[in-house]
């Protein structure tokens, strides 16, 4: 034992992680088994037709300020959340089967980790947990991908590609370098490939997404039961995000919208701090994450629990036309003619200038998640989101579901948070005869 070692305290021991092949049970959280992670792996592999590759993911930031979570990519590639810095390195080429998927994780350092925890020493129980046969040390790259570039002569950059503006793309950066020291050796764009996988969600996936849309239910709930004039914005906001950690989430997919009166007509607000006024709307953007899979979900609720006639004929339209939308989600459609439908509704009924946003984007691992330029597969999870604001009137109205695309139609994950006026009112009307009093608003 060196001294190092000898003066180190005891790391955690660390078991295999679970592999679920089956969809959960009653009770039970969804999740990735290792063999899917392992499997995307190498449908990579085959893809890269020889060339060799490298997936990042990210680094955090040193403060710890913010909270750290991989490239999407890397994530989905492996399913390691808590290893910044680490890397994948693809070699189609190596000969030794097992060697060509080679996880690297940063070298260990006993004094950064008394300040921000301890990190296991790479053994078979770690190439267990993460389902990798070959692990090593970031610091072994340099010498990893000398000898891969020498072999395949053929460098592909995998990461997305960065504007003329911007820097440029880690990925690139590092294959670019090692290009230029091993003659002969080129470099190709394959960032086209990751995207198009993760655009085809796997079963393991959709129950993930599904699940957190449950848990965005409980959240919704809470805004129903808690709404009323007087409180603010940012009283809904806690309400909703309150119920999502209760209900087994770590947090959410992105900042929640909860814009009432004109603040409904902005599209990204966030400040949440103006008091809800009697007979205004309030716009509700928000999602809970889990297992790293985003849920995006909007409502749009009347303050008093009661819809005006000029709301009721607004919000109708809005519905109607994600009806359209989800209608037109199926296998093999394009976002632009699920965009057409929502809009053909919302223009029908004069208010076209009044939709001023896209019907949706994919869902995944990122709110806005890879979008390949393709018709959409079978399994891809998109948003359909149409609205109308009316900043004259105070009027903003979105309503937003996340639909599955399959080849028999759509299936919507969140299609059991009330939406329907009747719906709505009935929903906030139980919630004013339960509700108990709250201390006072914060603003």
């Amino acid at each position: 034992m060196s001294p190092i070692a000898a003066r180190r305290p005891a790391r955690p021991s660390e078991k295999p992680a679970s592999s679920p092949a089956a969809r959960p049970g009653a009770g039970e959280s969804p999740s990735t088994p290792l063999t899917e992670y392992a499997d995307r792996r190498e449908r990579l592999l085959k893809s890269l037709d020889g060339h060799v590759a490298i997936v990042l993911a990210g680094d955090a930031d040193p403060s710890l300020h913010h909270p750290w979570s991989p490239h999407a990519h890397f994530h989905y590639l492996t399913g390691v959340v808590d290893e910044p810095g680490a890397m994948l390195l693809l070699d189609p080429t190596h000969p030794v089967a097992s060697k060509r998927c080679t996880l690297l994780l940063r070298p260990l350092n006993p004094e950064v980790e008394k300040w921000d925890g301890f990190r296991p020493e790479l053994s078979g129980a770690l190439r267990a947990k993460y389902g990798v046969s070959s692990l090593m040390r970031t610091n072994m790259l340099a010498r990893l991908l000398l000898e891969s570039a020498r072999r395949a002569r053929k460098l592909a950059a995998v990461m997305p590609l960065s504007p003329y503006n911007a820097a440029v793309s880690p990925d690139l950066a590092i294959i670019r370098a090692q290009s230029e020291r091993v003659p002969g050796c080129l470099v190709a764009d394959r960032s086209t490939l990751i995207p198009a996988m993760r655009a085809a969600k796997s079963t393991s996936e959709i129950d993930c997404i599904r699940h957190a849309g449950s848990i965005t239910g409980h959240g919704f709930a809470a805004a129903l039961q808690t709404m009323r004039a007087g409180i603010t914005e940012f009283d809904v906001q806690e309400a909703m995000e309150h119920a999502y950690r209760t209900n087994g989430a770590r947090g959410t997919a992105y900042r929640t919208i909860a814009g009432s009166g004109f603040n409904a007509t902005v599209l990204h607000y966030h400040a949440n701090d103006q008091v809800l006024a009697d007979g205004d709307l309030v716009v509700i953007d928000s999602g809970a994450a889990f297992a790293g899979y985003a849920s995006d979900v909007t409502r749009t609720y009347p303050v008093n629990g009661q819809f005006t006639s000029r709301q009721r004929e607004l919000y109708a339209i809005v519905l109607k036309s994600l009806e359209a939308g989800i209608k037109a989600c199926r296998a093999g459609t394009t976002l632009g003619a699920i965009d057409a439908a929502c809009r053909r509704v919302i223009n029908d009924a004069g208010h076209g200038d009044a939709f001023i946003h896209g019907a949706g984007h994919h869902l995944g691992l990122e709110v806005h998640d890879a979008s390949p330029d393709a018709p959409l597969a079978d399994g891809a999870v998109v948003t359909v989101e149409p609205g109308i604001y009316l900043p004259g009137e105070k009027i903003g109205i979105r309503i937003e579901d996340d639909i599955v695309c399959t080849k028999k139609g759509p299936v919507n994950l969140t299609g059991s948070i009330p939406k329907s006026i009747a719906d709505i009112e009935r929903a906030m009307a139980q919630g004013a005869s339960a509700r108990v009093p709250r201390p006072a608003s914060r603003r």
